[in-house]
């Protein structure tokens, strides 16, 4: 009786860890193809201002090396905030006509946005002085 209860304990287990390596797999193509990535590299390329010339391509490695772990962590936080079933429509979604124009569309829009919002930063240091003062 022992051994059929420990052999159903483990197959459980085996399919929960299966399930799970599953889960978190499809969450990982979610950041990948819905574009949650792109501000990653519009922040390299930033970065990659400031860098002298020669340290550019040992920095640009050490940087891509580095994002597999946020992308880990990243794939946690999506698991903790939607089903399994919820990612898995994410990546229907991201992968029907309108999905992908979103997902190719975030880099510029990340451009536009952090643009505009500078913009308006601007505008808010002017407000706050008058009130301040």
């Amino acid at each position: 009786m022992k051994k059929v209860f420990l052999t159903f304990a483990v197959i459980l287990i085996a399919n929960c860890v299966t399930a799970q390596d599953s889960f978190k797999a499809d969450a990982l193509k979610v950041i990948e193809i819905s574009g949650a990535a792109g501000p990653m590299q519009m922040a390299k390329e930033q970065i990659m201002q400031n860098i002298p010339e020669a340290k550019k391509t040992e920095f640009s490695k050490e940087f891509d090396a580095s994002l597999p772990s946020l992308y880990e962590k990243l794939a946690v936080i999506y698991m903790e905030t939607y089903t399994q079933d919820e990612i898995k429509e994410m990546l229907k979604f991201y992968n029907s006509p309108l999905g992908k124009k979103i997902s190719s569309s975030t880099g510029e829009l990340y451009k536009k946005s952090t643009a505009a919002g500078q913009e308006w930063g601007t505008g808010l240091q002017s407000m706050m002085m008058k009130y301040m003062q």
